[in-house]
């Protein structure tokens, strides 16, 4: 019984010997902590990077013209509802928390009603309120005039911000509304398409002299 306990437990101990030399060999050939790229690749992956930024949004003047300006100045109506509480824009109004805003289109940032005590944020701007300026503002304030009183946060819709931009425009401004011609389909960059496809030809052509550089090193090997 002893002996074959003591069989047992010098193979198992051999085993134990061989394994640990190995993995010390291992560790040598394979070092972990050598980050180097080695010189010919033995085969390439070819892959896309995913764009992961989102869609990108439209711009002032299309978001303008998505639809009739009657239709478009009603839905501006509605989006206003939520800025009734601070302004108004009837003509000779009263301020409210905010300046009346009647005929603010195209007026001076920070000085279109001379009878609002603006803050130094919006007077010292510069500028006029024209579509683009409107935009940036109605999407956040605090972004476009860093340190404006106004506390509302913005209206993360495109659509929203031109709806109530064009609502406020008929009440004593009338800005030209900017044109949007949309590209035809298919009349993509000739000169970008083919710089591409020189690109994706020069990027074989590395791939496959890789490649064959990686056969010559085996062949030599073998």
């Amino acid at each position: 019984m002893d002996d074959r306990f003591n069989t047992a437990a010098g193979w198992v101990l051999f085993a134990g010997i061989i394994g640990l030399g190995f993995a010390i060999l291992s560790g040598k050939y394979f070092h972990a902590d050598n980050p180097e790229r080695p010189e010919t690749l033995g085969y390439v992956i070819e892959g896309v990077v995913e764009d992961s930024a989102g869609p990108v949004e439209m711009g002032m003047a299309e978001a303008l013209n998505m639809m009739g300006a009657d239709e478009l100045i009603a839905k501006g109506e509605g989006v206003f509802a939520k800025c009734q509480a601070c302004h108004n824009m009837e003509q000779g109004g009263a301020n409210g928390v905010g300046p009346n805003l009647f005929g603010i289109m195209g007026k001076p940032i920070g000085g279109g009603n001379a009878t609002f005590a603006y803050s130094s944020a919006l007077t010292e701007k510069g500028g006029n309120w024209d579509w683009d300026n409107m935009n940036e503002w109605l999407k956040k304030p605090s972004a476009f005039a860093n340190g404006t009183k106004m506390s509302f946060a913005g209206l993360s819709k495109i659509e929203d911000r031109a709806a109530v931009s064009m609502y406020m425009n008929t009440y004593g401004s009338n800005l030209p509304v900017p044109e949007f011609v949309e590209a035809a389909a298919g009349s993509g960059d000739e000169e970008t398409a083919e710089a591409e496809a020189e690109a994706d030809a020069a990027a074989e052509g590395e791939a496959a002299a890789e490649q064959d550089a990686a056969a010559e090193v085996n062949e030599g090997g073998a």
